[in-house]
């Protein structure tokens, strides 16, 4: 496709995203998170162009659109079986209640054998995702780190541009997402179930450190004298922690997304987290740390694409990858070999 066969394309998608086109949204999120350098240009194209501020929508923009318009990112994680899903859909169809749109990007498991992902949110945010305010996209962890898929970014500022003003993260809940997800969101959502003090010594404290809200999940019938006494464990032991915030310090709930009790209490302690920080500038600071993160991470994944599309480099890597299994050659030096071969290939 021409220079500007693709440039006029990538106006009419930024268009579309801009005028809330689902269709739209969707084909440019695909395009992001495609592996394809083509898909990858086109979809770099399209979020140039959002960001154009000469730029001139020929279509009618959706309320409240704009990069980064005044959208409040949220991470929500937890181990597998605390119903992150279930918990998503109620305080999503509350969220939307209360006027505003919401995007949920739900990263699903990949099979490291196959690379397949089950991508089943859509089925179980069901209600959800028929709502007309709201827009939910499964996407396959690929074996990023902590399963945050790497163009989960990239989404989510086409998200913002689309109109919404809410948009959630939903991790796997494994290795390292919490730091992942911190990295990319405002607000930093734990989930956990009722378990008292023997859960709480099994939960790491790094995870406690990133939250900014813990919410204790399933607080009904039964387990509701649990959540109660979860909740206590929890905000004795994050009374122990450093705030993350200079003007907000974590908090502890209990909700049951089962009967709603409790959902509209974690919007309400969201909203103050955004509007203490908003006016104090701690969000701005954020996004910008952030942003400079995320370069150094683009540079770091791009150089590595480029040394595995190097077909010289890639056959000294094959032959430094069976001398470092074998024990006759360090790791660091044999990736000094290869630095050093790809530069002279550059030269």
């Amino acid at each position: 496709m021409a220079t500007d066969d693709l440039s006029q394309e990538a106006a009419e998608l930024a268009n579309g995203v801009q005028a809330g086109d689902r269709r739209a949204l969707a084909r440019a999120i695909t395009l992001a998170e495609s592996t394809r350098i083509d898909h990858r240009q086109h979809a770099e194209s399209v979020l140039a162009a959002l960001a154009d501020p000469n730029r001139v929508a020929t279509t009618q923009p959706a309320a409240g659109s704009g990069v980064g318009g005044g959208s409040l990112r949220i991470g929500i994680s937890g181990p597998p079986g605390v119903g992150k899903s279930t918990f998503i859909e109620a305080f999503g169809l509350h969220v939307v209640g209360r006027g505003h749109r919401m995007a949920v990007l739900a990263v699903d498991p990949s099979s490291s054998v196959s690379g397949g992902s089950i991508l089943g949110d859509k089925t179980r945010m069901a209600g959800l995702s028929r709502h007309e305010s709201a827009f939910v996209r499964p996407s396959p962890g690929g074996g990023e780190l902590g399963g945050v898929a790497r163009r989960t970014r990239d989404a989510m500022t086409l998200c913002e541009a689309a109109g919404f003003d809410v948009v959630v993260v939903e991790t796997i809940g494994v290795g390292q997402s919490e730091v992942t997800v911190s990295e990319m969101v405002d607000a930093f959502v734990v989930l956990v179930s009722p378990g008292g003090g023997d859960e709480l010594q099994g939960i790491k404290r790094g995870i406690m450190e990133l939250a900014d809200l813990v919410v204790v999940t399933k607080a009904d019938g039964d387990l509701a004298p649990a959540a109660g006494r979860s909740v206590a464990d929890y905000r004795n032991a994050l009374g122990l922690l450093r705030p993350r915030w200079q003007h907000w310090r974590a908090e502890v709930l209990a909700c049951s997304a089962a009967t709603g009790s409790g959902i509209a209490e974690v919007w309400d302690a969201l909203e103050r987290f955004a509007s203490a920080l908003g006016d104090a500038g701690e969000i701005s600071a954020h996004r910008a740390a952030q942003a400079r993160n995320a370069l150094w991470s683009e540079l770091r994944s791009g150089l590595i694409d480029r040394l595995a599309a190097d077909p010289e480099v890639a056959i000294r890597l094959t032959e430094l990858e069976h001398a470092v299994a074998a024990g006759t050659l360090t790791p660091s030096a044999a990736a000094r070999q290869v630095l050093t071969a790809w530069e002279s290939g550059l030269g």
